[in-house]
């Protein structure tokens, strides 16, 4: 994590320094996000830095699980925060101060679910660097701790650095200077967020006692990622700018599809994807044995030979490469990943067109922008 210089306050100006006034254009907005997302980013770094010293007693480990906590939130698609300072400048919103603290929680809630969803996938490497948990057992190399006792520290920083960065995604909305039934608002949304996503993450962890074909796994990427990801994020923004419920509800529906549709694709990455651009294993889901559409399709849609070889993979902590190879193979020429792929089509589609009809220019040019580099990415 890189410090703030010093002065930087949470709330003072210098976080805002640089930050555009959003005029009534695609370009106006996507100008806001665009100087918003460093003013994030520092109040980011303001807070994880201030939390960092308010313990001293607390000694070094705390201060460094703080540390590797600040450094999880570098290099990602600032996805979350974008959608919130984007709706709120899309809306109508024009005050940094208002919404920069609320996309920063944006952020530091998708980096608690990013810790605590790695130790259910038992990963340690996040966006091509260690996470918290691979962070920690580098720490212990060449300690005498048994490998046992590692392990429980390594489960321990995870979890601990986790709870951490879910207290901070209340911590930096409760004290932005907003009026009180907005505050109150955005840290309800926070709550919905975490109750939506734990109901997605029990679904997709209890559902190996499914077979693979009859996993619900749409409502698993709906609770378990689109609302914490994009309707949430957007629903904060447009509470903060003063949206009605009509408009709420325009984005919740263009929220639900477009999250839909940009879990299936990172699903498709998750297995089809280029590591050294993904930051993530291709194994890891499928050792995991993920319930996810482009697999539950799979299961669905494959010949004998080929359920006989997804059978074998998807699931097995010691898959290799060429099992991996194989999987992709039968994915490919049962049509399964096609599938896939034209289903979340079909849900930014749908996104699309809600945007299109319903949603205000300029926020509606700047999600179906938005939408078209999503639905092309690779990483």
């Amino acid at each position: 994590m890189t410090a703030p210089p010093p002065g930087n306050t949470p709330g003072g100006g210098a976080v805002y320094a640089g930050m555009m006034m959003p005029l009534a254009t695609v370009d106006g907005v996507r100008d806001f996000v665009v100087s918003g997302l460093p003013a994030v980013q520092r109040a980011l770094d303001d807070h994880v830095t201030q939390a960092m010293s308010e313990l001293p007693a607390a000694g070094t480990d705390y201060r460094n699980l703080w540390a590797s906590i600040g450094d999880q939130y570098l290099g990602g698609k600032n996805l979350r925060p974008s959608l919130t300072l984007a709706a709120y400048a899309g809306l109508g919103g024009d005050e940094p101060e208002a919404v920069v603290p609320v996309a920063a929680a944006m952020e530091m809630l998708h980096t608690a679910m990013l810790i605590h969803d790695d130790i259910l996938d038992g990963d340690e490497v996040r966006r091509g660097r260690p996470n918290v948990a691979g962070t920690r057992r580098r720490a212990l190399a060449g300690s005498t701790l048994a490998p046992a006792q590692v392990d429980a520290h390594v489960l321990s920083a995870a979890l601990l650095g986790g709870d951490l960065a879910l207290a901070s995604s209340y911590d930096l909305i409760s004290r932005a200077k907003l009026p009180a039934h907005h505050r109150i608002a955005c840290l309800d949304l926070v709550t919905r967020a975490i109750r939506t996503t734990i109901a997605g993450e029990l679904l997709d962890m209890y559902a190996d006692v499914l077979a693979p074909e009859d996993a619900n796994s749409l409502l698993v990427a709906e609770l378990k990622t689109a609302t914490y990801s994009v309707v949430v994020p957007m629903l904060a923004g447009a509470q903060l700018a003063g949206a009605d419920p009509t408009m709420v509800s325009h984005l919740e529906k263009l929220g639900a599809s477009l999250g839909l549709s940009f879990q299936l694709i990172d699903d498709d990455l998750g297995v089809f994807g280029d590591p050294a651009l993904t930051g993530k294993s291709v194994l890891s889901d499928l050792r995991a044995g993920k319930r996810t559409e482009l697999l539950r399709l799979g299961f669905q849609q494959a010949d004998a030979p080929g359920r006989a070889v997804l059978a074998a993979a998807v699931g097995n902590s010691r898959l290799d490469d060429a099992g991996a190879d194989r999987v992709r193979e039968v994915l490919i020429e049962s049509g399964a990943r096609k599938r896939a792929l034209a289903v979340a089509r079909q849900h930014t589609k749908v996104a699309r067109r809600i945007a299109s009809e319903r949603i205000p220019s300029p926020l509606s040019g700047f999600l179906v922008d938005l939408m078209d580099e999503l639905e092309g990415r690779s990483s």
